[in-house]
């Protein structure tokens, strides 16, 4: 059997936690072999050796059959193997063609860059793949979802044959992951090997050939992807067998704790991004809110925090209106807010996980004393939150914000804002990043929450999940809400014609547009 990469007996050690133990994995030619395992299982570290970024403590790599030491990822790129890191690497002022060629300019006969020649190739190159890439338009003003096949360019235009993806749906859109699944049969037709890093089951059976489980840093099995069900998978990803049911009582709404009133809200570019938008949430209940993504979710969460000015309407919190109020005094008034970009808006990657974990809280009792900070409660507090989120890293409190797994991040971020004692939790793309056994975890805290009283707007491109822990639903297409539907009254064909604004379901009455 011919096999592309083999990863014999990898060994990572960092200070204080062993990534990957004794970890083999043999990657059959023109295949896609996922690599599954909880945050923190030790999977990017083992696609991070690969490439070069990291030097494994022990072990050997084979790539073609030859063992070769991959020293850094130049010796990858020698290799032809590329990789899609989970946070871009791009320059957002440089347009996509700048972006594909950096490090590895072509130049004319006279020594300048030769744009015109590089162009050609990256449109090439998008065209056979079905990229469908602009090689013309700046970074900063393309969606995500193109950022990505960015990169994806950038690793053809390399030649690269073995192509690594660390987690490339987790900002994607249910179409753009359908689109991305295509793309990838398409690189295996044409001879490439596709390395898939995800905590998604249901993606890993729709794509992979092969599938191999890390838990803990350890090799746990290579299945055959076919002949395996979701739930082995997760069972041998987490030990445990995973309930993927949200189990839930119905819900008994009080009084309003949120109340938008026809809000309008601008985008960047100064175009009218939020319009007329109202709705309720109460305290005891969960209103999830549906959109496909780029259709005001994210404006309309930056007035509700403060920050984005409000052009018109209300936001008011427990009847007082907090419309015109700082980011501060919106925290202040009662919302706790886990954020969509954890890295923009939820930490500060250079300090440390415990200053993280009370960056809302720093300067008053009990983690202040005065002018002091009181190191001891401080100290408390994060051991309590790291063991009750399982958040893993390295040094524990102590360890550096950015130096642990994306999904790690998350779970501090919804550890840190769970905690806090507001009457709103806004909860943006909660499970992002995150594996099945994680995702469990979190929906039931979720759940206990609104029970205990709290008002819940959740806010989520997978539709799974809003159907799944919503009790109402509020749907928004083009800056508008098109419906407001109960749960259980509902299914994901409605919901899908209402994203898509072709029908409308408003106050009980439904019509279909012209």
């Amino acid at each position: 059997m011919a096999y592309a990469i083999e990863m014999l007996n990898i060994t990572k050690d960092f200070p204080g936690i062993r990534a990957n133990d004794n970890v083999t994995l043999q990657v059959e030619e023109r295949s896609i072999h996922a690599l599954l395992g909880e945050n923190g299982a030790g999977k990017s570290t083992l696609m991070s050796i690969l490439f070069g970024l990291y030097q494994p403590t022990s072990g050997t790599i084979k790539v073609r059959g030859q063992e070769v030491r991959i020293t850094s990822p130049n010796v990858a790129n020698d290799l032809k193997i590329g990789m899609v890191h989970q946070h871009f690497k791009l320059v957002e002022c440089f347009t996509v063609t700048e972006n594909i060629i950096l490090g590895n300019e072509p130049l004319t006969k006279y020594g300048t860059v030769d744009i015109r020649n590089a162009k050609k190739r990256v449109k090439e190159l998008s065209n056979r793949y079905g990229l469908m890439v602009d090689p013309d338009a700046r970074i900063e003003d393309i969606t995500v979802g193109m950022q990505q096949r960015v990169e994806i360019l950038k690793m053809l235009y390399r030649d690269s044959d073995i192509l690594i993806f660390d987690e490339p749906t987790a900002v994607l859109t249910p179409q753009e992951i359908d689109e991305l699944m295509h793309i990838m049969r398409n690189m295996v037709k044409e001879g490439k090997t596709v390395l898939l890093i995800t905590h998604k089951l249901k993606e890993i059976k729709a794509v992979a050939d092969k599938c191999t489980i890390l838990r803990k840093g350890k090799g746990i099995a290579t299945v055959d992807v076919k002949t395996t069900s979701e739930a082995e998978m997760a069972e041998m990803m987490v030990g445990r067998s995973v309930n993927f049911k949200v189990d839930k009582k119905p819900a008994e709404p009080k009084e309003v704790v949120l109340k938008i009133d026809n809000l309008c809200v601008k985008d960047l570019k100064g175009l009218p991004a939020v319009k007329n938008v109202s709705l309720e949430v109460r305290r005891g209940e969960i209103v999830g809110l549906a959109g496909i993504d780029g259709n005001g979710q994210s404006e309309l969460v930056y007035a509700l925090t403060g920050m984005e000015k409000v052009e018109s309407g209300h936001v008011y919190i427990n009847g007082v209106d907090i419309t015109d109020l700082s980011i501060r005094e919106h925290a202040d008034k009662g919302i706790s807010h886990i954020p969509e970009d954890r890295h923009k808006h939820g930490l500060i990657l250079d300090f440390p996980l415990r200053e993280n974990l009370i960056i809302h809280e720093y300067d008053r009792a009990p983690f202040a004393k005065g002018l002091f900070v009181n190191n001891e409660a401080i100290d408390e507090y994060s051991d309590r939150l790291i063991e009750e989120f399982d958040v893993r890293s390295g040094q524990g409190k102590d360890s550096l914000t950015r130096g642990m797994s994306g999904g790690n991040q998350q779970k501090a971020i919804i550890a840190r804002e769970i905690d806090r004692h507001s009457d709103l939790l806004l909860a943006v793309q909660p499970t992002r990043g995150l594996d099945v056994g994680a995702i469990e975890y979190i929906h039931k805290r979720i759940v206990e929450e609104r029970d205990n009283g709290k008002a819940i707007l959740l806010v989520s491109l997978e539709l799974d999940e809003i159907m799944s822990l919503s009790d109402t639903i509020a749907v928004i297409h083009d800056g508008e809400i098109t419906g407001i539907v109960k749960c259980d009254e509902t299914n994901e064909n409605e919901l899908g014609l209402l994203m898509s604004g072709a029908l409308h379901k408003l106050g009980g009455s439904d019509h279909e547009e012209a």
